[in-house]
């Protein structure tokens, strides 16, 4: 009876073992296959487009059809200044809605505003640039980089909303409570400690936000339109990174076409260089 119940237990602890075993190649594989993915487009990306990059390519305008050379200038200027309105717009009401629903419970309305969230990011952008049309070139009379900027904030409020929310929800709850039983106000101890405390969470959501709405072009086509000439007005049309690579990319010159690999060049080093960055920021505050 012993030798049998020995044996029992050494088949099951055989078939641990195997499950464990298949469990951790399972693992490796899937993430061998996620990143030779990822350095194969990133990869495919440097080959195509670093080769195109120069001076002229980033400091001037785009030549007419059919013509060699010109740049994206106008480009990257508009798409930071279309994204830097829009991250105004979205931080706020992301941050607030995410405070608001965390620091003011009520289970029914939080759980209905993540939800909603949730929903929000996963709708298909072009669906948000088509209501942001509706919404706002509609009613301005004509395309706008502002327009485009409320179809972003669109994109990015969900996204800080959900980052802002779980960051709030990890921040320990003896914190808050020790700074309230000092007479402090709820609204100073959110200010004073919650926002502080999970800071470095929230960065991370805004740059996830950010990187998120840079690279979209569907919202585009239908509010900034696109602009071949230098402009800083955001009440008319204006050029965008993702915009111009959409429009090289179907257009029928050769030319068109390497300039949209080095423009996807160009915007895939300004997210890295910005995700970069905010890692070596967040490091250098976790060490003081």
């Amino acid at each position: 009876m012993d030798a049998l119940k020995l044996e029992t237990r050494s088949r099951r602890y055989l078939f641990r073992k195997a499950t464990e075993r298949f469990a951790q190649i399972g693992m490796v594989l899937c993430t061998a296959v996620t990143v030779f993915f990822l350095l194969t487009i990133l990869g495919y990306v440097i080959y195509h487009g670093a080769s195109a990059i120069d001076w002229e390519f980033l400091t001037a305008l785009p030549l007419p059809a059919g013509e060699t050379g010109g740049g994206i200038a106008n480009a990257l200027v508009g798409s930071v200044l279309v994204v830097a309105v829009a991250t105004l717009m979205a931080i706020p009401i992301g941050l607030g809605a995410a405070i608001f629903i965390n620091e003011f419970p009520s289970a029914r309305l939080g759980r209905t505003v993540r939800f909603l969230a949730e929903v929000l990011t996963g709708v298909p952008s072009i669906v948000v640039g088509l209501f942001a049309y509706a919404l706002v070139v509609r009613s301005m009379g004509s395309f706008s980089g502002f327009s485009g900027s409320v179809a972003y904030a669109f994109i990015m409020i969900p996204i800080i909303l959900i980052t802002s929310h779980e960051a709030f929800r990890l921040v320990p709850s003896s914190l808050r409570e020790a700074s309230l039983a000092l007479g402090v106000p709820k609204w100073r101890t959110i200010l004073g400690v919650v926002l502080p405390v999970s800071s470095r969470a929230l960065l991370t959501g805004a740059v996830l936000a950010v990187s998120r709405a840079l690279g979209e072009a569907a919202p585009m086509l239908f509010t900034a339109f696109g602009n071949p000439f230098w402009n800083l007005n955001l009440k008319k049309p204006i050029a965008t990174v993702p915009l111009l690579i959409y429009t090289y990319a179907t257009g029928p010159y050769d030319d068109w076409h390497k300039k949209a690999w080095a423009a996807s060049f160009v915007l895939m080093m300004v997210v890295l260089f910005t995700s970069v960055l905010t890692r070596a920021f967040l490091r250098g505050k976790s060490h003081e």
